[in-house]
């Protein structure tokens, strides 16, 4: 007897509805085809098992089961549910009637206990997009993929459910879940707040615009001055991400298993922090079975970069690309894949080996050569993508002793967010544009306008610094940045001074 069950397959942040076909005739073997990898050839001895010792067996007789479309690759697990379920079917050991109308996946242990998966969302708006009635899968990914709308979404434990939903009509509890309530029951602030640091008023203000204008920031400084501190509550001042936003978000952590179980949609901004031992792979995405890297799970959020210099540089050369386009593409010879990377760059770096710069009272310092090779580990166009250069100095006592809060998060967060929202209107008729970092050249031009004095002023700058075409328009982005925290619809001189102040790394004395 032939049974058609369904599962799905998941590329990139997109999902591929896979029919399995299971066909049980006389004779005898267990033939599994349609480009399984090793996970799933193996799933004949994890169902075996779990059947057994449920009550069920596998026949004794010739099985071939079809994985359609059969030239791509499928890989992982998660098919053991389904293909278990289409083995009981076709063998006549459980009625089917309402099978076809079921996407059924899931892990499955010796037992019949349900291991979770990946991916479950955006299979979840597969199987809504195909018209599928429900979605049938572990219990831990329930709340997850119950973010879809016009889905049933049973969540179970074991596969003796499953059996009793198709065969005895057992009803299975849906997981329902108000999508917008839980997004902004959610949307609690986050544990580290601007009013714990101490002093450090300039780089408060580097990084509230580097905020409100989704710009990238390099932190420089000598140890303990506070740049890691810094950086860790840049996401308590960012704007609340919109349910668009959330959905996007979630859907990249689902497809490596990062959403957590109690939490069905992901309403924090990300903060990912990798170590500087990190592979271009690891970094920026990809592998046999392509990933997402670091760079997508911080979509929408922040990638902080501790230590740059540290990091080898073909893994900080290969950023280039997805800073500028907010996408990374991973190219294989059958199939090519894109990853969303929308996110703000926070690196921090010492300014000299020994973490010293031009400070006498240092115990170590170092020579202008020992310099240079250290600040030449971070290449020219990686610096040029980064709109603001900032350095950071150690904290003096009387500060640190200082019993006073500083401003809090929630008061700089509302300042950020008026500034945000002037930049969305000012885009609302470009698709891919939301804050002024994502402005092309033209757009620049645009909303960017100068007076005689700023652009003299700027050309000045240009020429003593010998700034690049790009860091002119960097200057230009974080000086319309200023002007929209100040609530001004033209570019002043005093905007582009101060953004010109934030080019540290361009300043003589720096690079040799």
């Amino acid at each position: 007897m032939l049974k058609k069950v369904y599962g799905s397959a998941v590329f990139g942040v997109e999902a591929t509805t896979v029919t399995v076909e299971v066909n049980v005739d006389n004779g005898i073997g267990y033939h599994l085809v349609g480009l399984p990898d090793n996970a799933i050839k193996e799933s004949n001895f994890r169902i075996a098992a779990a059947l057994q010792n449920n009550g069920y067996k596998i026949p004794g007789k010739k099985i071939i089961i079809n994985m359609s479309p059969a030239d791509l690759r499928k890989e992982g697990s998660a098919y053991d549910l389904t293909l278990a379920i289409g083995i009981l079917a076709a063998s006549s050991q459980i009625k089917a009637e309402a099978l076809e109308s079921y996407l059924i996946m899931g892990e499955l242990s010796l037992d019949g206990t349900l291991q979770p998966i990946k991916g479950a969302l955006p299979i979840a708006v597969k199987a809504r997009e195909e018209g599928f009635k429900g979605f049938i899968l572990p219990s831990q990914n329930a709340k997850e993929a119950a973010i879809v709308n016009d889905l049933e979404v049973f969540g179970v434990d074991n596969i003796t459910q499953v059996i009793n939903f198709f065969d005895k009509e057992e009803p299975l509890e849906q997981t329902i879940i108000n999508t917008r309530e839980e997004f902004f029951k959610n949307l609690e602030f986050p544990e580290f707040d601007f009013a714990d640091v101490k002093g450090q008023e300039g780089i408060k203000r580097c990084m509230e615009i580097a905020a409100a204008g989704g710009h990238n920031i390099i932190l420089i400084g000598p140890p303990g001055a506070g740049k890691t501190m810094l950086a860790k509550r840049l996401p308590s001042i960012l704007p609340p991400m919109t349910l668009s936003e959330a959905l996007e978000t979630t859907k990249i952590h689902s497809v490596v298993g990062r959403v957590k179980e109690h939490t069905g949609l992901m309403s924090q901004r990300p903060f990912r922090s990798p170590h500087h031992t990190i592979s271009n792979v690891a970094l920026v995405g990809g592998g046999s079975y392509p990933q997402p890297g670091e760079i997508s799970l911080s979509h929408n959020g922040v990638l902080f970069l501790d230590e740059l210099p540290e990091f080898k540089r073909e893994v900080l050369e290969v950023m280039r690309q997805p800073l500028e386009d907010r996408e990374v593409t991973i190219s294989r010879a059958k199939f090519t894949v894109t990853y969303p990377s929308s996110f703000m760059l926070v690196a921090s770096m010492n300014p000299s080996p020994s973490g010293y710069f031009n400070d006498p009272s240092a115990p170590v310092t170092s020579s202008p050569a020992e310099m240079q090779r250290y600040l030449s580990k971070i290449s020219g166009p990686l610096l040029d993508r980064i709109d603001i250069h900032i350095e950071v100095t150690p904290v003096p006592f009387e500060k640190l002793s200082d019993d006073r809060k500083g401003e809090p998060s929630v008061d700089i967060r509302k300042r950020v967010t008026e500034a945000r929202e002037m930049q969305s209107t000012r885009f609302k008729e470009y698709d891919n544009v939301h804050y002024n970092a994502q402005m092309n050249t033209k757009q620049i031009r645009n909303y960017c306008v100068l007076d005689e004095a700023s652009k003299q002023l700027l050309k000045t700058a240009m020429e003593r610094l010998n700034l690049s075409a790009r860091a002119y328009d960097r200057i230009l982005k974080v000086a319309r940045t200023i002007a929209d925290l100040e609530g001004s619809a033209e570019v002043r001189g005093a905007h582009i001074s101060e953004a010109i102040q934030y080019r540290s790394l361009d300043r003589e004395g720096w690079l040799g």
